[in-house]
């Protein structure tokens, strides 16, 4: 087995995992994780991107990716508002320049992102 396989298929099973633990924490966002983690399995392993490009509730998210359609609009303003709820929380409590300056580039990052993927239409 290829290393370069191998780190897919190990980037791809975390990925999944993140995305799964997103749909319980606010801070974790479960799209931009399944899709990675769909793009690692494409890269390492049939049978495991099959099986997540079939699964009954990941399937969806990965099938509007792909066809173009992205995440609804709500969706996505959703995930931005409580990203910044929660990374501004986190700068309070943590209080440290350097995390405040890290939490806010991570922030502003993830908010070109999240805000650059295409929105499905309603």
């Amino acid at each position: 087995m290829h290393i370069k396989r191998i780190a897919y298929l190990c980037l791809g099973w975390f990925s999944l995992i993140a995305g799964i633990l997103g749909i319980f924490l606010p801070l974790l966002p479960t799209t931009p994780f399944v899709l990675l983690a769909a793009w690692c399995f494409s890269r390492s392993s049939t049978r495991f991107h099959s099986w997540l490009t079939q699964h009954r509730f990941f399937a969806p998210i990965i099938k509007d990716w792909q066809s173009g359609n992205g995440i609804p609009k709500k969706t996505r303003n959703r995930a931005i508002i409580l990203m910044w709820i929660s990374m501004g929380l986190s700068m309070l409590i943590i209080a440290r320049p350097w995390a405040i300056a890290t939490l806010f580039v991570i922030g502003i990052v993830m908010s070109l992102v999240l805000f650059r993927m295409p929105v499905k239409a309603p």
